[in-house]
């Protein structure tokens, strides 16, 4: 789930990028975000996390699931690579003294590679996340693997990483929405395009990463919106129809979209779609 292909979209044809692309992030931040929470409070009750631990977030976008396992008393770090905007909101959430109270100490959210969170005196991680979902996007997992081939020598011998991903199409009522990206994408695409999610997604990067597999889970995180609007909007903000507005164009995937979603609006106009996603637990050799 990533901005870039749309970043350079707009790049490209000269529509206003940064309101764009600000208003995306709020839309991630205050409709779609809040959709994983239970996978989140799924990923912390099983490992425990409390004021012992030092959690270190992968992609950490508006910062939702750090402000969570911070709320839990653990201390946390964040890298979000690709995109700013997203970042600027984890900022306000996590780091308040900007608006004149302060944030936990050792509280560092940076824009660029994992060691930039960490220096001689930063604690070894006890915990490593990569909560933003892999397996819907083709080429989704190789972006991951760097991260965590340089996020792992941060963390302690045995510490736990946390990879999130989609569940059996079947089982996510969202997935018959994302075909339309699909259809749209230009066929031709080798990565940045939907695909259904794979039983072995997670496995895979954490085999390629050196990681130890120590357990999965499922947890049921249905997508509920106030309105078709605030699902279309929704939905949008999280990257996986970027390849889509790119070979055609925005208003197109809008109509689409729209009309995909209408089998799950209900009769008070909201939208709920039941879906189930995944979690690995892998351990630092």
């Amino acid at each position: 789930m990533t901005p870039t292909l749309v970043r350079q979209h707009l790049s490209h044809t000269g529509e206003g990028s940064r309101t764009d692309l600000g208003a995306r992030a709020r839309d991630w931040s205050e409709i779609q975000e809040r959709m994983l929470v239970p996978l989140y409070e799924a990923v912390y009750e099983r490992l425990e996390v409390g004021p012992a631990a030092r959690v270190l977030g992968l992609g950490c976008g508006s910062g939702l699931a750090l402000l969570m396992a911070a709320s839990r008393g653990a201390a946390v770090a964040g890298v979000e690579p690709s995109c700013p905007e997203r970042l600027a909101l984890a900022r306000q959430r996590l780091l308040p003294e900007t608006y004149g109270t302060r944030a936990r100490a050792g509280t560092r959210l940076v824009e660029g590679a994992p060691g930039d969170a960490a220096d001689a005196g930063t604690p070894p991680y006890t915990l490593v996340t990569a909560f933003e979902p892999i397996g819907c996007l083709a080429g989704s997992s190789e972006g991951l693997g760097e991260l965590l081939a340089s996020a792992t020598p941060l963390a302690e011998r045995g510490a736990p990483v946390a990879l999130a991903g989609w569940g059996p199409p079947e089982r996510c009522a969202t997935s018959s929405v994302l075909r339309v990206a699909t259809k749209l994408a230009d066929p031709l695409r080798s990565t940045g395009s939907w695909r259904p999610a794979l039983r072995d997604d997670l496995e895979e990067v954490a085999q390629r990463a050196g990681l130890r597999p120590d357990g999965s889970g499922r947890v049921a995180c249905p997508f509920g919106y106030a309105d078709l609007d605030s699902a279309l909007r929704g939905l949008l903000s999280t990257g996986l129809f970027d390849a889509a507005i790119e070979a055609t164009d925005r208003a197109q995937v809008d109509k689409e979209v729209t009309e995909a979603l209408h089998p799950y609006q209900r009769r008070d106009g909201t939208v709920w779609m039941p879906n189930v996603f995944r979690y690995l637990i892998a351990r630092v050799p």
